[in-house]
């Protein structure tokens, strides 16, 4: 069922893979940076009430970036799965082969763009 994809050169999959491990190494400690930050946010108790709403206003912020950066994590480490199951490249609805500045632009890219479109408009 493998349509268009061709095995990717070790190469090629090295400098894609090291560059998913640079990227999750920077989002581990993003993640870990915020937290404390959200931690620290109402660790004053002299501050007033409108300094505790804008520590509110941070702390919820934070939480949403923390959210956002652990939901990029897990596609990258799909995306290093897939290139330990020899699969990273092919579109993981039509199998299709990834174009290389998809791939460029989002290592991480689990779709290809026919399909991503298709996943964007609810019909995956």
């Amino acid at each position: 069922m493998n349509r268009g994809a061709r095995t990717m050169d070790k190469k090629r999959l090295e400098y894609y893979k090291k560059k998913l491990l640079a990227r999750r190494e920077e989002l581990l400690k993003t993640i870990a940076r915020t937290e404390e930050e959200g931690r620290t946010a109402d660790d004053d108790p002299t501050v007033d009430l409108a300094d505790k709403a804008a520590n509110s206003y941070t702390k919820e912020f934070l939480f949403g970036q923390t959210n956002t950066d652990r939901s990029l994590l897990q596609l990258i480490d799909e995306a290093i799965g897939r290139i330990r199951d020899n699969k990273y490249g092919t579109c993981v609805e039509c199998e299709d082969e990834l174009q290389q500045k998809r791939l460029d632009a989002v290592p991480w890219a689990r779709h290809c763009v026919s399909c991503q479109e298709k996943q964007e408009q609810g019909l995956l």
